[in-house]
């Protein structure tokens, strides 16, 4: 597979962990009312099995919020699961900077400085879960207990 390719961080640290993933390229512009509805179709998957990489600033420190497509970020829930009491999104360049990532292709993986992450409850339920790879068209389909695991996450309900 060439470089490019497989030369995300977060494809990167899933082959050093040796985590069995699958990676999934798909094409959809990033302005697509509806994205993650959209990607899920394009996929082919269900939309309950995609999920959105948000960061959020909690209390003054950022913090990963992992959440369904299908739904919206809690930002009380996610203050209260990352033990804060506010929280509202980060700013976009605050959030790129401290990932690594551009919008759009965040992944709680392999970011530039891990940052506390939650992962909304749902995931256990799922055998195989959907996540950004680390580029924009791009997702990476993995286990959920790998996910919480090299993310060290915290588990909760925070979509809304």
């Amino acid at each position: 597979m060439p470089k490019k390719a497989a030369g995300t961080p977060a494809t990167v640290l899933l082959i050093a962990e040796k985590v069995p993933h699958t990676l999934h390229p798909y094409e959809v512009s990033p302005d697509a009312p509806n994205y993650g509805a959209v990607v899920a179709e394009t996929l082919g998957v269900a939309p309950e099995r995609l999920f959105k990489t948000l960061v959020a600033e909690v209390d003054g420190r950022l913090v990963v919020g992992v959440v369904p497509v299908t739904g919206d970020l809690d930002l009380k829930a996610l203050a209260h699961a990352a033990g804060g009491k506010r929280a509202a999104l980060a700013d976009r360049a605050a959030a790129e900077r401290s990932s690594g990532y551009v919008r759009g292709g965040i992944s709680p993986l392999g970011q530039r400085r891990q940052l506390p992450t939650v992962i909304d409850k749902s995931a256990e339920e799922l055998d195989l879960m959907y996540v950004s790879a680390g580029r924009r068209g791009l997702q990476v389909s993995l286990a959920p207990a790998d996910l919480i695991r090299l993310t060290s996450a915290t588990v909760a309900v925070i979509r809304s």
